[in-house]
């Protein structure tokens, strides 16, 4: 008999049905209004402890009935369903599905007994708790593996295997688990007769330039694309000490520096009053907004084109020299004069700009709308007053971009590490200047890659977010860090 694809409740989650027919989902001390609902429908939702043969959804079983498909599309929209693949209803679980993304729907393209299917390079399988698991940052899903014999067969797929040889084997996966695989970028399809190498096969260039352990940490560090939890949760609260602000200081004797530099305290230079003045500010005046003449000096002064120039590649021993490359200046320091860095704007409150999401040409030193549907932009700039833990949204949330293969084109492993150098830069580069015009701003550490994905329509491999900042005009308010 084949495994079936079978839709239950994540083990976290409750459903309660209230007297007036609302069901409402309760999941890590949070709840979720689902609608309300049929005295059948609830009924039925509770089946999904063990669950719901996802025919039952599709329209492909005769037992369809709207109101649970209805339900679980909902619960399916809030990430609380797990998918098991299992051969009895009751049997044990041979792959149990978790999405990663929001709104996540196992779907099973059609495989052709003839085809190829090769791994995904940035696919893995690793150990967590007691499980081993599947995924890759491009799959909009993990699998848990819960018979190792499934693990086996799939490890045949590292080199490229014909699924009719495939079937031959005694460990042979089954064509759903397959077909799942596939459409989770997790396996792909390998055409014999356009073989080009497997890892411009498996997607664009834009993906060809990515390293694995690089798109890896893209995806982790990042909101979007997983589920693990995110931000200050103190998970070692319990077991071990927090380290202490400033490090234990080295056996030996000191050099005291107090006495060299005791001298130049009265003559502290412009640049070191804005650095130590520099504050985090994440309360703002909405009385007395930013203005669009003082967001034109911040962008002017911290990330507008200097000038632009061309250098002929000198590749080294055995390499082509001569292709031409373009370089840019900036106001701030970047690897290998790279300037991969883009800035977008979610404006709320500006005096002389209308609220939106904008662009900033930094050849041009221009801003160009880009048009947003009402409910994202507010996603985001909701998702900053989150992160900030502040009482409102801020002014302006300027999010930094990243046009990964300006920098993985050169470098090779350290490609995201110095993006995010660059990114450091730039927001020191931030908070100096906001400090010296006299405004407020805050660098904010967690950003939802696909939001911005869906708000720009660009791939969150080609370019994504990779840092944040809030700016605008500070409400009096003690500094913070």
């Amino acid at each position: 008999m084949p495994p079936t694809l079978s839709a239950r409740l994540g083990s976290h989650v409750r459903l309660d049905a209230q007297p007036n027919g609302e069901i409402v989902a309760s999941f890590y001390g949070h709840s979720a209004a689902l609608g309300k609902f049929s005295a059948r429908a609830a009924d039925q939702a509770q089946d999904l402890r063990l669950g719901l043969h996802i025919r039952a959804f599709t329209g492909a079983g005769r037992d369809g009935d709207t109101q649970i498909a209805l339900l679980v599309r909902r619960l399916a929209r809030h990430g609380l369903l797990e998918y098991r693949l299992a051969r009895l209803r009751s049997g044990a679980d041979q792959v149990v599905i978790e999405p990663q993304v929001p709104d996540y729907w196992p779907r099973t393209p059609q495989l052709d007994n003839a085809g190829i299917l090769a791994l995904s390079r940035f696919a893995y399988m690793r150990r967590r708790g007691n499980d081993l698991v599947l995924e890759s940052p491009r799959s909009g899903a993990l699998f848990r593996i819960c018979d190792p014999k499934i693990a086996a067969g799939l490890a045949l797929l590292a080199a490229p295997q014909p699924i009719k040889k495939l079937r031959r084997q005694d460990d042979f996966p089954g064509f759903e688990l397959l077909a799942l695989l596939v459409d989770c970028q997790i396996l792909f399809r390998v055409e014999a007769a356009n073989d080009r190498g497997l890892r411009p096969t498996e997607g664009n260039d834009s993906l060809v330039l990515w390293d694995f352990h690089d798109f890896l940490f893209h995806a982790r560090s990042t909101e979007g694309r997983h589920a693990n939890p995110m931000g200050g949760a103190y998970p070692y609260a319990g077991t071990i000490a927090p380290l202490p602000a400033v490090r234990p200081c080295w056996v030996g004797e000191k050099i005291d520096l107090g006495k060299f530099s005791a001298a130049d305290t009265n003559a502290t230079t412009p640049t070191a009053r804005v650095l130590r003045e520099r504050h985090s500010v994440r309360s703002f005046d909405d009385h007395r907004p930013i203005t669009l003449a003082e967001l034109s000096r911040f962008l002017d002064r911290t990330a507008r084109v200097q000038s632009e120039w061309t250098s002929a590649l000198d590749l080294g021993a055995g390499g082509e020299s001569g292709l031409p490359a373009t370089y840019t200046v900036r106001p701030y320091p970047s690897a290998g004069s790279s300037y991969e860095l883009e800035l977008y704007l979610a404006v709320a409150k500006c005096e002389g700009l209308a609220r939106g999401f904008y662009h900033y040409d930094a050849g041009g030193h221009a801003l160009v709308p880009i048009d947003v549907r009402a409910p994202e932009l507010e996603a985001m700039l909701k998702s900053a007053e989150f992160a900030m833990g502040a009482p409102a949204v801020p002014q302006i949330l300027i999010t930094i971009a990243a046009r990964f293969g300006r920098t993985s084109w050169k470098y090779s492993s350290i490609a995201y590490s110095l993006i995010l150098k660059d990114v450091g830069v730039l927001m020191q580069t931030f908070y100096m200047m906001a400090t010296d015009m006299g405004l407020g701003g805050c660098a904010i550490g967690s950003i939802n890659i696909d939001l911005f994905a869906r708000i720009t329509g660009i791939e969150f491999y080609v370019e994504g977010p990779v840092g944040q900042f809030a700016i605008g005009r500070g409400a009096t308010s003690r500094p913070s860090d």
